[in-house]
């Protein structure tokens, strides 16, 4: 048996940036800042995070740099090949099967940009 799972609590470091694809396909990407459970660790562990589909599209919609959110979703790498050094190279990501929206409805709403007109 195998298992790749992986749960985390944080703020998002980013707003989130979503992309939509011809296909009808859509994919949002951004980071998250998790604090270690230690005193003494003053800075925090950062994850790349990929949502795809509906997921993404709340993320896009709710989901403001500082928002504390959790996630669920699975370890994978992206590779790739390096252009100018030709060298294999590799970004973790977690790709995120559920994504959790944490603090208060006043949190989320205050991260809203404003609709008042100048």
């Amino acid at each position: 048996m195998s298992l790749n799972l992986v749960t985390l609590v944080g703020r998002a470091g980013m707003d989130p940036e979503v992309r939509y694809f011809e296909s009808g396909k859509v994919v949002c990407t951004f980071s998250l800042a998790v604090n270690r459970m230690r005193k003494n660790e003053d800075k925090p562990d950062w994850f790349n995070l990929e949502l795809w589909g509906r997921t993404a599209e709340v993320a896009g919609e709710y989901v403001r740099k500082g928002s504390l959110i959790g996630v669920t979703g699975s370890l994978k790498f992206d590779r790739w090949k390096d252009k100018s050094t030709g060298e294999d190279r590799q970004k973790p990501i977690i790709a995120v099967d559920r994504l959790e929206l944490l603090g208060s409805r006043q949190d989320r709403d205050s991260n809203l940009p404003s609709e008042e007109p100048f």
